[in-house]
């Protein structure tokens, strides 16, 4: 459509605006006595034949957008939507009060509107609202894309959602899937004795994952604030504070790249569980994936970029370290020790042979861990516990007790990425205090991801804390895969853009 014929539609839509007011009629009203929603009428009444409803001659107020209009005279058809279902209306000149009938002729596509009337079937038996009032609740000033075949602009689509929703039954059918998602989470959680809570999203000292913060600052206080990137360290004072079971459902901000898998702000949930290891916390997350995939209505076997991917229990288990001394291995067609991937000089000597970079002060656990990113994670398609990491890169977990290099911790992969992290976790406080400054380290060195000193969470370790295991999940991937929508801008209704 060219410019010129939008703006001639544009200027016909004002000039039908005009008009209504001119009848009497409020373009704007405050509200309209909608009875029943348009879904749960055709949900209802889809398999009623004609004769059934001659008899009940069921009634309804029914309000939705113009999707169609069908003008035949005297005798004339709307379609409308409530987003998630359509029904058509029959307009006819005899049937309604003159007034009503003056505004279906200044109605314009895109236009809300709400009917009154009996419930029949057509002669070619479309389910229809005989409307025996009609009144206008808003004006759409601006045309729609023709003729309904969709959105297809992937950029305006995320820019304008309100449009992508209208145009798109497909995109809203994402968003309730995300929402039932988050329902389920809850539910499962709470049946098993945790409790939700809310932690601060500005903090004075960002922790709880290695990633770069958003700064702001306090006025009042004249103080430096950092947005949210994890609520671990939070969450881990309310353990100590005697909360055994606890989770959060929180926004976190990260001041990263944006790619299909990452978008600044982001949804993850959050729990820690007193008493528990790593390995409880594998059992619970194949016991809480399936329940969360039946809930939201997708089953646990999903199509995501063309594989079928299960997340029927068990999940298959394998070390980082094993995954990428097989990988490097198949790669260089050679067989490659673990013990190369315990020595920063072996280490930095095959990542150069894969074509792997690495930066000069990096140790053999961290050049291990970047061996198995660039081999390994795109291939895992299947959920895939991956455990039992390296210490230099988990300052915030637990060392296994006969191998101080490695850590009690694992992350989930499916569909070939990251979907969940979690670990037994650290509550030494002399331990933690050393990993921070080991931390310190890299971030002089030139690090801008490495966690901070938090003198108050060593302090809260000081009071003690019992053994736990915490884990956190991306809820945004995870409804990529259950949807299998190939962007997390798909499944995150207003991801950040950058201005036109």
């Amino acid at each position: 459509m060219s410019t010129l014929q939008e703006s001639d539609q544009v200027v016909q839509r004002r000039a039908n605006l005009e008009e209504l007011k001119k009848l009497g009629v409020d373009p704007y009203p405050h509200r309209f006595e909608a009875d029943t929603p348009i879904e749960a009428v055709v949900r209802q009444y889809k398999d009623s034949a004609r004769e059934q409803l001659d008899e009940a001659k069921p009634r309804f107020h029914v309000a939705g957008r113009i999707l169609a209009i069908r003008p035949f005279g005297k005798a004339n058809f709307v379609v409308i939507s409530d987003g998630r279902a359509r029904i058509q209306v029959y307009i006819r000149q005899d049937t309604l009060p003159a007034r009503d009938f003056d505004i279906f002729r200044l109605l314009d596509l895109g236009d809300w509107i709400g009917v009154e009337g009996p419930l029949f079937r057509t002669k070619t038996n479309e389910l229809t609202v005989n409307a025996q009032r009609l009144e206008f609740l808003a004006k759409c000033l601006l045309p729609l894309p023709e003729k309904w075949h969709g959105l297809q602009d992937v950029e305006i689509r995320y820019r304008q959602r309100y449009l992508d929703l209208i145009v798109n039954p497909d995109s809203r059918q994402v968003f309730e899937v995300r929402s039932r998602v988050i329902t389920a989470i809850r539910e499962f959680l709470i049946a098993r004795g945790f409790l939700e809570v809310e932690t601060p999203m500005m903090q004075p000292i960002p922790g709880g994952a290695l990633a770069r913060p958003f700064v702001t600052h306090h006025n009042t206080l004249d103080m430096r604030l950092f947005m949210r990137i994890a609520p671990e360290l939070y969450l881990k004072r309310l353990t100590v504070g005697g909360i055994e079971k606890v989770f959060e459902i929180n926004r976190n901000f990260r001041n990263e790249g944006i790619s299909t898998q990452h978008n600044p702000e982001f949804t993850m949930l959050e729990f820690y569980w007193a008493y528990a290891d790593y390995t409880d916390l594998m059992t619970l997350t194949e016991a809480m994936l399936p329940f969360v995939a039946a809930k939201a209505g997708t089953g646990d076997t999903v199509t995501f970029n063309g594989d079928t991917i299960s997340f029927k229990p068990p999940f298959r288990r394998v070390s980082l370290r094993e995954a990428a001394r097989a990988a490097a291995s198949r790669k260089l067609g050679v067989d490659v020790t673990s013990d190369v991937l315990r020595s920063k000089e072996e280490a930095a000597a095959l990542a150069a042979r894969l074509d792997v970079p690495i930066a000069p002060g990096m140790g053999a656990g961290k050049i291990t861990a970047e061996v198995f990113e660039a081999l390994c994670e795109e291939d895992l398609i299947q959920p895939t516990f991956v455990y039992d990491f390296p210490t230099e890169v988990s300052p915030l977990a637990k060392q296994k007790p006969d191998d101080p290099e490695t850590v009690e911790r694992f992350e989930l992969y499916a569909g070939g990425f990251e979907l969940a992290n979690a670990f037994s976790e650290l509550n030494d406080p002399v331990e933690q205090r050393r990993r921070f400054e080991d931390q310190l380290k890299e971030r002089a060195g030139g690090d801008e991801e490495a966690h901070a000193m938090d003198e108050d969470y060593i302090r809260a370790l000081e009071f003690g804390m019992p053994p736990a295991g915490g884990e956190g999940v991306g809820v945004d991937r995870l409804v990529m895969l259950l949807t299998g929508s190939p962007s997390i801008r798909d499944v995150i209704l207003f991801p950040l853009m950058r201005p036109k």
